[in-house]
């Protein structure tokens, strides 16, 4: 039986060119850049991009106490789940590049999908008030210098068509003092030459530093980590539900991951103390909980801010629903304390992992009608 953590256990060495130590150390140490440096990260698809995020995080915290991370990537975030667009704050130095790790943001949004192109709009929407909400929070003018964070910006690999819009509106509305700007060997799949994003004429100041991906050496060393994006994906929830568990539990296979989750006494929650919300599709009102039944649901709270963007605390399973006793039942590692406070479930498209389902006697509960009822 495959093991939950088997792909994320593997380590290969990573090796760091020389040029993009100097690019690192650049956007941490430049003496110009004052107040701290705001990195963007950006490139085509599988260039490198994320390795060098966590690289530079490292050399920024030789420096600062604390980095911010704003992560722009829904389809392989850094810190979350997919589906995600989050801010965290890292003061921890990362060990190993190769092996990404969960950690709670600041602030998160729940797009609900694995591509922007859905809805940019939303998308953008959702990175520019993380942004904004970095701005507000971290760069105020009479902070200390040594409560000074920068921020370190990775974005997607679509780079082509509406996907170089979205970044050029992304470039526009950060105004980074820095763009790490990665290049493979195919011209073709690279970003344009030169500050692409700005208009003629622009007066400001921003350091592009052009770096190229890493090649495999003779020791079969690449920074580079070659990727199944859907089964990642599918690895990445089931880490984040095996929270739901004590560390100390023996969980290491799927199948005991599917056991422990279908037989985890869930969550009750009131059907008239939340609210339903459908991300990137509509639903007729006589079937909102049967779309929602066996379904992985954003946890979200209320804004009362005039954006009306809720912010989200995580990820639940809606292991079933009783419409007799106005109950929803749910699974997740979020705390209760910070459960009492979700008001809105947020749908999208960020499912189950079919290898979970697919555990014959496990996950079946979830459909099952004398388990918990929904009618």
């Amino acid at each position: 039986m495959a093991s939950i953590t088997e792909r994320e256990e593997a380590s290969p060495s990573i090796y760091i060119s020389e040029e993009w130590s100097e690019a690192a150390d650049s956007v941490a140490y430049d003496s110009t850049t004052s107040p701290p440096p705001i990195a963007l990260v950006c490139g085509p698809k599988n260039c490198g991009k994320t390795t060098f995020s966590r690289y530079l995080l490292n050399i920024l915290l030789q420096r600062y106490k604390r980095v911010g991370y704003l992560d722009t990537d829904v389809g392989q975030p850094e810190f979350t789940t997919p589906g995600f667009l989050s801010l965290t704050v890292v003061d921890k130095l990362t060990p190993d590049l190769t092996i990404p790790c969960l950690k709670t943001p600041e602030r998160c949004f729940f797009f609900g999908d694995v591509s922007s192109k859905r809805d940019p709009t939303a998308y953008l929407k959702c990175i520019f008030t993380l942004y904004d909400y970095y701005r507000k929070e971290y760069c105020k003018s009479d902070s200390p210098v040594e409560n000074e964070m920068p921020l370190v910006v990775n974005t997607h690999g679509w780079v082509k068509g509406v996907g170089y819009d979205i970044l050029v509106d992304m470039l526009r509305h950060i105004a980074p003092t820095h763009v790490v700007k990665i290049n493979t060997t195919s011209e073709r799949k690279n970003l344009p030459g030169g500050k692409f994003w700005l208009d003629e004429g622009y007066g400001g100041q921003v350091n592009l530093i052009d770096i190229s991906w890493t090649h495999q050496d003779s020791f079969n060393r690449s920074v580079l980590i070659q990727k199944d994006a859907r089964l990642l994906r599918d690895l990445r929830i089931m880490a984040y539900f095996r929270q739901c568990f004590p560390s100390n539990l023996n969980i290491t296979t799927i199948k005991e991951l599917a056991n422990a989750l279908a037989s985890h006494p869930p969550y009750q929650v009131p059907i008239s103390s939340i609210k339903i919300r459908h991300l990137h599709s509509q639903v007729p009102h006589t079937e909102v909980f049967y779309s929602l039944n066996a379904t992985i649901v954003g946890l979200a709270v209320s804004s009362k801010q005039p954006e009306n963007m809720p912010w989200c605390v995580g990820l639940g399973i809606v292991r079933g629903i009783d419409t007799f006793k106005g109950l929803l039942y749910l699974i997740s590692p979020v705390p209760p304390t910070l459960l009492e406070k979700v008001d809105l479930l947020l749908q999208g498209f960020i499912h189950i992992p079919t290898c979970l389902l697919q555990v014959q006697g496990c996950m079946s509960p979830y459909m099952s009608g004398n388990v918990l009822a929904t009618s």
